[in-house]
């Protein structure tokens, strides 16, 4: 390996207290349990909950040195593919949803996309368009996929397996084929929110907010990983793809005032200044653009009034996902990455740095059993208690460890 992943090997992970990493290892232990992983209860799988408890399970493995975790977070893999890589079984088609084979699907289980696993089925094509319901029906969404590539290259970094990131980049290539298309008398590309189970068609045609940035960062966080493998799997590559998604950002605006968007914007950042340093994103000004967005939206999101509205009236997961991101602006300045800024991204940072109390504050509401008696909490609890766990112990999410 090179230099640059050495210097990876010798980063420490983000303090985090014993009483933390118990709590997060009690959250995550009930998770297990209650969908359906680690008891005989029915099981339970929904994609972006699931690629943080992975997450979750690798970093908890790492704290503690104990191989039970890491047996978790590979059975919770092999879990998701088989159920989510697969059809619904209220749905007339069978089998995996790249159409494979037994054999083949089993060898390349993301090559169709994963669905999401929302509780209804998806809209037919012939059905109208319901808002509202539409939150609740199946399909495939590309922010979701790209959590899960983001897992599954986590596994890899954890176990040297390059099956893991493989399967990633396998996803990766098809979710590019799926939800981008090109502008009808452009040159441009642009993607789609939401697409059908078999990737057929969109279900909602809008773009996300973060999408191309997601592809863009998850695509070059896949490709530096396979690059660090003594004996890296055959599979795409994804340059052109990761190419796509920056000529998608040209002139876009990335601040948000959604605490969950905020998170993820500072998860970015915190993603791209580790690979930075392994030569990714070489001066594109990323960094810089990706720091200053997060600070805008966080001061728009805390001259609100939800820190001062009951539980009931408030989303854990949302706000868990900015504790997270605030986790996230305390790695990179512990790992220097304000050398790789210039003085506007430095000050961006600096004061990123003072909202650092926000993370205890909103982590703290959120571990009181009071919130968690609220319904906002007991009907996602789920989500709620796998992205509480993060950011309790978000090294597992957060760190990208080399592959050793």
């Amino acid at each position: 390996m090179g230099e640059a992943s050495q210097v990876e090997r010798e980063d420490t992970v983000t303090p985090t207290s014993e009483h933390d990493t118990r709590e997060a290892a009690a959250l995550m232990a009930r998770f297990a349990e209650r969908t359906g992983l680690a008891a005989a209860h029915a099981e339970r799988r929904y994609l972006w909950t699931d690629a943080f408890a992975v997450c979750n399970f690798l970093g908890l493995g790492r704290a503690s040195g104990d191989r039970r975790y890491t047996e978790l977070a590979l059975r919770l893999v092999e879990r998701v593919h088989h159920v989510l890589g697969r059809h619904r079984a209220d749905d007339a088609r069978t089998g995996w949803l790249s159409g494979a084979g037994e054999a083949e699907g089993e060898a390349h289980p993301t090559r169709g996309g994963l669905r999401i696993g929302k509780p209804l089925p998806e809209r037919g094509p012939s059905e109208p368009f319901d808002e509202r319901r539409e939150w609740e029906r199946d399909g495939q969404y590309f922010h979701y996929l790209t959590k899960w590539m983001h897992a599954l290259d986590q596994v890899t970094r954890a176990t040297r397996d390059p099956r893991f990131n493989l399967w990633a980049r396998e996803l990766a290539a098809s979710a590019y084929e799926a939800f981008t298309y090109a502008v009808p008398g452009s040159a441009r590309r642009r993607m789609y929110w939401k697409i059908s189970i078999d990737r057929s068609r969109p279900l909602v045609g809008s773009m996300g907010h973060h999408d191309p940035l997601e592809g863009y960062v998850t695509y070059v966080q896949l490709q530096t990983t396979a690059s660090w493998l003594a004996a890296p799997a055959e599979g795409p590559n994804l340059g052109d793809h990761a190419a796509a998604f920056v000529a998608m950002l040209e002139g876009a605006e990335l601040a948000t005032g959604d605490p969950l968007g905020i998170g993820g914007l500072l998860g970015d950042a915190c993603r791209v200044a580790q690979l930075a340093r392994a030569g990714a994103f070489p001066g594109d000004g990323l960094l810089e653009a990706l720091v200053a967005a997060a600070l805008q939206g966080l001061r728009a999101w805390t001259r609100q009034d939800e820190l001062r509205a009951p539980a009931a009236h408030r989303l854990a997961f949302r706000e868990l996902g900015l504790a997270i991101g605030l986790h996230a602006v305390a790695l990179m300045v512990r790992q220097g990455a304000a050398a790789a800024l210039g003085p506007r991204g430095q000050a961006a940072l600096a004061e990123l740095q003072r909202y650092a109390p926000l993370a205890a504050e909103l982590v703290g509401f959120w571990r009181d059993p009071a919130s968690q008696r609220s319904p906002t909490w007991t009907e996602h609890r789920d989500i709620n208690e796998a992205m509480l766990a993060t950011a309790l112990a978000p090294e597992g999410f957060l760190l990208l460890v080399a592959p050793r």
